[in-house]
């Protein structure tokens, strides 16, 4: 079976093809373009690394959800829904937070996930695995850096964007007891978004796993209509 994956969660989008429980392509693009215009180059390079291979060989979909960028996640996940639908197959959504988290699912130390959210805030949760099983995940929220520290403890790992942004912060209130990943590392990843998946029978399950965004947080747009409305 074939699955194929794609976040663009952040300003970097990247995208994985899996054979089974094997990795057989992964890309990623950096680009200050909007995602729009590189998705399709790639995802034809990805279905075109299998000698013969065409869309209608997937045999399902993942897309980051969320939280993350607002324009980026509607535009990726549009572009899985268009896909899953035009071949029949399903499709599902993962956490933005997971495809960071599951990059690290080796680590006996908790793992907080940091992204950065701006507005002086993270999309943040914090991970236990044990020998790449995930163990306990606590809530996914956006908050203070102050707070995201806190849940996680002064001896953890932090990773994503916002640890470092707020590497400085970080240190402070652990007391120089935390443990940074390489900033290679910080951006999600469609291979993790493959693994998280998998770990979870039922990923292909629609009422247990609708590709819908997950945003944390209103949109700027919707903030300032609040403001005029009073709401």
């Amino acid at each position: 079976m074939y699955f194929f994956a794609l976040s663009t969660a952040e300003q970097g989008a990247s995208m994985a093809l899996f054979e089974d429980n094997t990795l057989v392509f992964e890309s990623s693009l950096f680009s200050r373009q909007t995602h729009s215009k590189g998705l399709l180059p790639m995802i034809e390079q990805a279905v075109e690394s299998r000698e013969g291979m065409t869309v209608n060989q997937i045999d399902g979909f993942i897309a980051a959800r969320g939280p993350g960028s607002f324009t980026g996640l509607r535009i990726g996940i549009s572009m899985v829904k268009g896909l899953a639908r035009a071949v029949s197959k399903p499709c599902a959504g993962v956490s933005s937070l997971d495809g960071i988290a599951f990059r690290f699912c080796h680590s006996q130390k908790p793992v907080c996930v940091m992204m950065d959210a701006k507005r002086k805030e993270v999309y943040s949760a914090v991970y236990q695995f044990n020998h790449g099983e995930l163990i306990q995940k606590g809530p996914e929220m956006v908050c203070s850096p102050e707070t995201a520290i806190d849940q996680a403890g002064s001896g953890a790992l932090f990773v994503g964007s916002g640890s470092k942004v707020y590497r400085e912060k970080i240190c402070n209130r652990t007391e120089d007891n935390a443990v940074f990943s390489t900033t290679s590392m910080d951006g999600v990843s469609a291979c993790a978004l493959v693994i998280s998946g998998m770990s979870d029978e039922g990923v292909f399950d629609f009422e247990n796993h609708p590709l819908n965004p997950v945003y944390l947080r209103k949109s700027d747009a919707q903030i300032h209509f609040d403001r005029k409305t009073g709401a």
